[in-house]
C-alpha cells in the first residue's frame, strides 16, 4: 500500500480537477440558457486567442498593430462577458475555473515542489488506509481515566495516579507547543499500562490539528526498514524520515537480529539528525532496553529522548476483573 500513496494523493488531485470541469460546464450551460450571447462570446474568444498564439509563428509586417488589434476585441469581449453576469446578478468569477487550492491550481506541486497542501492529502490517504485508523478512532483524552489507576503504592514516591496525571500534563503541553517542541518522549512500563492508549490520544490531538502522525508497531517498522534497503521503496522511507511525528509502538518485541539493531539505529540517528520527533513506547525497563541493544541504540534512547516512567497494574487485567464482577452481580 506504501507505494501506492502518492498515487492515491495524486488521484485525488485528478478528482478535483474533473468534478470542477464539470461543475464549471454545468454552470456556462445554465448561464448559457440564459443568455444565449454568451456561447458565441466564448466562441469568439477562443477563436481570437488562437489567432494571437499563431501571430507568434508568423512574420507579419504589421505584427505589433495586428497584436494589438486581437488583444483589444478579446478584451472587449470579455468585459461584455462581465457586463452579462452583472447584469444576471452572479459573480464576476463565475465562470472561471474554481481551485481548491490556489497556488498550485489542484496539481500538488509548485514547478518541482510539493505544494503545501500535498501533505494534507497525504495525511488524509494515509490514515483513511492506516492500521492506526482504528486505535486513534478509539483514543480520545475525554476517555482516559485517570481513575483507573491507584491513588496508593508503597513502591514510589507518587501514586500511580499522581504519575498519570504529571505525565497527562507534559502531554498535553508537548500537543499544545508540537510546533515549537524539540523533545522525542520514550514511554515505558510494565504492559497494559496506557503507554499505546496516550500514544493514540497523542496521535488523535495532532491529526486533527493537521500534523502527520505516522504509527508502527517496532516489528512493523523493521520490515519496512527491510523493503527500503532492499526494494529500494524511497517513498516508504520518505514517509517515515519526513512525517513529523513517528509512533514506534512496542519496542523490545521485534525479532532482534543483528540487522535489526543495525539498521534500527541507522534509522534512529537519521531521524535524530534530521530533528524529526518521535514517540516510542515500551514495556522494557531502561536496564533491558541496556542489555538488549547495543550501547549505540541505548545511548540514544536514554540521551535524547524524554523519559516517562508509567507505573501500576495491568488496565486490561483490571478492567476485565471489573467486567467479570458485574456480570456475577
Amino acid at each position: 500500500m506504501i507505494k501506492g500513496y502518492h498515487g492515491m494523493v495524486m488521484q485525488r488531485y485528478e478528482d478535483l480537477r474533473n468534478k470542477e470541469q464539470q461543475a464549471l460546464a454545468q454552470r456556462k450551460s445554465a448561464l448559457e440558457a440564459k443568455a444565449p450571447e454568451l456561447s458565441s462570446i466564448e466562441t469568439k474568444v477562443a477563436k481570437l486567442s488562437m489567432e494571437l498564439a499563431m501571430l507568434n509563428f508568423r512574420r507579419a509586417k504589421n505584427h505589433d498593430e495586428e497584436f494589438q488589434r486581437l488583444k483589444g476585441e478579446i478584451t472587449d469581449l470579455r468585459g461584455r462577458r462581465l457586463e452579462i453576469l452583472t447584469t444576471l446578478g452572479y459573480p464576476l468569477d463565475y465562470l472561471d475555473h474554481h481551485y481548491a487550492c490556489a497556488k498550485c491550481q489542484d496539481t500538488g506541486y509548485i514547478r518541482q515542489e510539493k505544494c503545501v497542501c500535498y501533505k494534507q492529502r497525504l495525511i488524509e490517504v494515509y490514515h483513511e488506509t492506516s492500521d492506526f485508523n482504528d486505535l486513534a478512532r478509539e483514543c480520545r483524552f475525554k476517555n482516559f481515566k485517570l481513575d483507573l489507576f491507584d491513588r496508593e503504592s508503597a513502591e514510589y514516591p507518587l501514586s500511580p495516579r499522581e504519575n498519570m496525571a504529571n505525565i497527562l500534563e507534559s502531554t498535553l503541553s508537548y500537543i499544545a507547543n508540537f510546533d515549537r517542541e524539540t523533545r522525542n518522549l520514550l514511554f515505558f512500563g510494565s504492559p497494559g499500562t496506557g503507554k499505546t492508549f496516550l500514544s493514540g490520544c497523542i496521535a488523535r490531538e495532532l491529526l486533527d490539528k493537521g500534523v502527520l502522525v505516522v504509527y508502527r508497531t517496532a516489528d512493523a517498522l523493521i520490515q519496512n526498514l527491510k523493503d527500503v534497503k532492499f526494494n529500494d521503496n524511497t517513498e516508504l522511507l520518505e514517509l517515515l524520515t519526513q512525517c513529523d511525528l513517528l509512533i514506534i509502538d512496542d519496542l523490545g518485541t521485534e525479532l532482534t537480529t543483528e540487522f535489526s539493531k543495525v539498521e534500527l539505529f541507522n534509522f534512529l540517528n537519521m531521524k535524530l539528525l534530521k530533528k524529526k520527533k518521535m514517540l516510542i513506547s515500551t514495556n522494557l525497563t531502561i536496564e533491558n532496553l541496556k542489555n538488549k541493544y547495543d550501547e549505540r541504540i541505548y545511548s540514544r534512547l536514554v540521551g535524547d529522548f524524554a523519559l516517562f516512567k508509567f507505573l501500576g497494574e495491568d488496565l486490561r487485567i483490571k478492567k476485565n476483573h471489573e467486567r467479570t464482577k458485574k456480570a456475577l452481580g
